[in-house]
């Protein structure tokens, strides 16, 4: 029996997938039954960015199935909002990620922006703050977000202040992003799809309004969607993320997807210090001195709690 040819997935909507074949045209795709019986615990057994395999279905002409996916360079995943002990995909075998954060209008929390970068940093994905919508900034959030910039980029996460309704700070773009596959990611809201469309102008991803009465993004963006903005380089939009909770991260490898924990490795007195409570911790002296962001670390306290921050 034939594998199939290769083809890339540009879309999921759950059960039908749209896939560019290497002659370039798009072909929709289900998925072979037994892919969910992959040992990755995962609600979506394929994520845009993955590369399959694809048979022609013969009981539905103009349709493919996907019976394999080849090997992933990497992935970011979340847990699923339905099955506690699944993963949902957001996106797989991408170059880099972007998290869309809002100082205000609405607020995105630094528990949500710690775990996103625990689930990039886990397989070494680059990841960068776009700090949006700063024309709307008074000055209790400027100064909000200049102490986010001095946090993040001490830990290696570039922040780029942006207006994207303005184009205020986007001239960096086009170099940031070429010729990469990049993931963009955030709460509803935050203005993923206004910067899509702002990227290129066929995508027209509809853009959704913030709920004036609670401060946070309307839901608009239902499924991940990879385009291709320029040669060689791809833009991933995701569905806006109200919750990211981590899962297949270990209690005592969490302190690993810290960077700034991480270089302090084997100064602790105990080889095993998960640096809540033990003598001698090179962790917690480190948050006492100012050098460990107190905000990072209580963000590190929640995830060994399983708790879902909300600051």
């Amino acid at each position: 029996m034939s594998t199939g040819k290769e083809g890339l997935v540009f879309k999921s909507t759950g059960s039908w997938y749209k896939v560019n074949m290497a002659d370039g045209r798009f072909l929709a795709c289900r998925v072979r039954g037994k892919l969910k019986l992959a040992r990755l615990k995962t609600t979506n057994p394929v994520a845009v960015g993955d590369k399959v395999m694809v048979v022609n279905d013969p009981h539905h002409p103009g349709t493919g199935i996907i019976n394999k996916v080849l090997p992933r360079r990497n992935f970011v995943m979340r847990k699923s909002v339905h099955k506690t002990e699944h993963g949902h995909l957001l996106a797989a075998n991408i170059d880099q990620a972007v998290l869309m954060v809002t100082v205000n209008h609405p607020k995105t929390s630094l528990g949500f922006i710690d775990r996103f970068l625990v689930s990039t940093e886990a397989y070494r994905i680059p990841t960068c703050l776009f700090i949006n919508k700063i024309d709307l900034y008074d000055k209790q959030d400027k100064q909000a977000m200049a102490n986010m910039i001095t946090v993040y980029e001490a830990i290696g996460s570039k922040c780029y202040p942006v207006s994207v309704k303005k184009q205020q700070g986007l001239a960096m773009l086009d170099g940031f992003l070429a010729d990469k596959t990049t993931l963009f990611a955030g709460h509803s809201g935050t203005g993923k799809s206004t910067l899509m469309n702002t990227l290129h102008p066929g995508i027209a991803q509809k853009v959704g309004e913030v709920s004036a009465a609670a401060n946070k993004g309307v839901h608009t963006t239902t499924f991940a969607e990879m385009f291709t903005i320029a040669e060689n380089t791809r833009v991933i939009d995701t569905p806006g993320i109200k919750e990211l909770g981590l899962i297949d991260i270990g209690d005592h490898e969490l302190a690993d997807y810290f960077p700034e924990m991480r270089a302090l490795l084997g100064q602790c007195k105990f080889n095993n210090c998960r640096h809540t409570h033990e003598p001698k911790c090179a962790v917690m002296a480190a948050v006492e001195q100012g050098r460990i962001a107190l905000s990072r670390y209580e963000s590190y306290l929640s995830m060994l709690a399983n708790v879902d921050t909300r600051r």
